[in-house]
């Protein structure tokens, strides 16, 4: 019956989201309707709505993305200059995942894991 879940997160600034989507992580664009942007990678899809007056440090946006190669896209990113969160490098964590974290420009949380 379910399928599959598209989160949808805040943007303050379409082209900053895109920008950081497409240029630092790899996404494609998928859709763009102005005050709502899609975009995927693999079998991964985010929504993002319009939200201009988004406090960035009060923004509560996160994500949990599995991998099945955490190891090589944590260097890809770091390889990129793509800021990892200042807590959330790459090492393995009691609930038997290795994970690692980023903030996106609008400071939602995207957290990588794979299963140990």
């Amino acid at each position: 019956m379910l399928t599959a879940i598209h989160p949808k997160l805040p943007m303050r600034n379409r082209d900053a989201t895109r920008n950081f989507y497409l240029g630092a992580l790899g996404f494609q664009e998928i859709g763009d309707y102005g005050d709502y942007l899609m975009v995927q990678k693999e079998g991964i899809e985010i929504h993002f709505f319009a939200f201009p007056g988004l406090n960035p440090k009060e923004n509560y946006g996160q994500v949990y993305i599995r991998t099945d190669a955490i190891e090589t896209y944590y260097n890809s990113l770091l390889e990129a200059k793509i800021r990892i969160h200042p807590n959330g490098a790459l090492e393995a964590k009691p609930w038997g995942q290795r994970e690692f974290s980023l903030l996106d420009p609008d400071h939602n949380l995207l957290t990588f894991g794979q299963g140990i």
